[in-house]
């Protein structure tokens, strides 16, 4: 008998230990992941709430190192190089920390991920890139700390850091220009349809050159014998832009008749639009 009170007292301490009871944290983690250009950035950090307190100036003081969160490193990482502040950050990972003030803040990314928190020790040498952001007073308190990725472009975005009354953004560059016309000039050695055609589409919505997309599009066409109701609509855009109204007017009544024959409604409208914009409905 006693040696089965043992067994049963060693079970049920085994079972204690083992047993946890799992609460939700204070500052939920959170993981964003955004494309900008051809560039993934992902972003993780803790995410602390005001409760009742006054954040800058008091829980978070001003011109003191501050970890942009709660618990580990906040921390971005850029699959390919960007541009912060007018320095080269290379792809790869780094922690936020941020120096707020009154009227603005400094924000440094820092080459290592590795601390819980502050590191213990600064390093200078290891600051990637170091910017001055000006802070932005909202007329509602944000209750939790909140990072996005705003006013994305292909080849910008504005790396946003809001609490209580406070939007602060961070802008960031990226070499999406740079990769796509190396990428464009290196396919038009043997370019088929679909690459004059990505290509015309790409200096069209970039702004770039409108009679080069004009004359891509042509080549994408002379290649394409049976274009799409989509196609053509781009095609009808670049036309448009590039002066010729007539070519313009053409690809879009055939896109319009396409998409209806498709059963596209959307398209179907926004070819009418155009054409209304264009004096030929």
């Amino acid at each position: 008998m006693k040696k089965f009170i043992f067994l049963f007292s060693a079970l049920m301490l085994t079972v204690g230990i083992q047993a946890q009871i799992e609460t939700p944290q204070p500052s939920p983690f959170q993981k964003i992941e955004q494309k900008v250009g051809l560039t993934d950035v992902t972003l993780e950090y803790s995410r602390p709430s005001m409760k009742g307190r006054t954040i800058y100036g008091s829980l978070v003081p001003y011109d003191k190192m501050w970890r942009t969160g709660a618990n580990a490193n906040t921390k971005i990482t850029f699959s390919e190089d960007v541009e912060i502040g007018g320095k080269t950050v290379k792809a790869g990972s780094y922690a936020i920390y941020t120096k707020p003030g009154v009227s603005s803040w400094d924000v440094y990314f820092y080459s290592d991920t590795n601390n819980w928190g502050n590191p213990e020790k600064w390093d200078d040498s290891k600051v990637a890139a170091q910017v001055s952001a000006q802070v932005y007073p909202m007329p509602m308190d944000i209750e939790t700390l909140t990072m996005s990725f705003d006013e994305l472009k292909n080849d910008s975005a504005m790396l946003g850091i809001l609490w209580e009354k406070t939007y602060v953004g961070v802008p960031i560059k990226f070499s999406t220009d740079k990769t796509v016309t190396s990428s464009i000039e290196k396919v038009m050695n043997g370019p088929g349809t679909n690459d004059y055609y990505a290509a015309a589409i790409y200096y069209f919505e970039a702004g770039k050159d409108i009679n080069q997309a004009k004359a891509w599009m042509d080549k994408s066409f002379e290649l394409n014998k049976e274009p799409k109701f989509w196609q053509l609509r781009q095609k009808s855009l670049i036309y448009a832009k590039a002066g010729d109204k007539k070519g313009a007017i053409e690809a879009a009544k055939k896109s319009k008749e396409l998409a209806k024959a498709a059963g596209n409604d959307d398209y179907v409208a926004l070819n009418e639009k155009s054409l209304k914009e264009w004096g030929a409905m």
